[in-house]
């Protein structure tokens, strides 16, 4: 019952308060502002806001298909980055012990490398130093060949001037010796010249010797 009642009043001030208003229109007096007519830049201005509008709308429709489909395909290559990066480690790990593993062959090589530059210089270094003393000894062995030699010519020709004097004082005294004999032989004995008679037939009384002079000192 009281709310039926409730229900009336509020039925009842709701037709009286649409009364009032129409009371109140039939007294309105309604006014219209006639704007100023719009130049070509406002025209242009207002034509560019909104081709601006729509290119904008156009764009964040194909723009947002795009950012999507770019998402979809940044979690595809996020999981391939992923994947390969687990099948990448444990090569980079090998690599990793094979760089350290060619790093300590290379210092090593590089230890031996210097080993045998070092040994290679010593070895030049004596074989110049050899090769210096063989010049030396060379130097001095033909120094002492030219001494010989000398020496040896100088005998030579001492050894020649020698022989030569012998020969001359030999064919001297084979000379003087002919000649004393011929001029003996030329001459009769001393019996002869006292008796007159050449007893030719008769042995001779003995050998004649060769005179033997002695030998000078100037003859070498």
């Amino acid at each position: 019952m009281i709310v039926s009642f409730a229900h009336a009043g509020a039925w009842l001030l709701v037709q009286a308060g649409q009364v009032a208003q129409v009371a109140q229109r039939a007294d309105t007096v309604l006014m219209r502002q006639v704007g100023n007519e719009r130049g070509w830049f406002e025209t242009a201005t207002a034509v560019a806001s909104g081709l601006m509008s729509i290119a904008l709308l156009v764009l964040t429709v194909a723009l947002v298909p795009a950012a999507w489909n770019f998402r979809k395909s940044y979690a595809k290559v996020s999981d391939l980055l992923d994947r390969v990066y687990g099948d990448i480690n444990p090569l980079m790990r090998h690599a990793s012990a094979i760089a350290d593993n060619v790093n300590y062959i290379t210092t090593s090589v590089r230890t031996d490398v210097q080993q045998v530059n070092a040994t290679i210089a010593a070895a030049n270094q004596r074989l110049q130093q050899a090769v210096a003393l063989t010049e030396q000894r060379l130097n001095e062995f033909n120094a002492l060949l030219e001494v010989v030699q000398h020496e040896a010519e100088s005998m030579f020709v001492a050894t020649a001037s020698t022989v030569r004097g012998v020969r001359t004082g030999a064919a001297a005294l084979h000379h003087e010796d002919g000649t004393e004999a011929a001029y003996g032989a030329a001459l009769p004995p001393s019996e002869e010249l006292e008796d007159g008679y050449d007893d030719s037939d008769a042995p001779e009384a003995g050998t004649t010797r060769p005179r033997v002079r002695p030998r000078r000192r100037g003859w070498a």
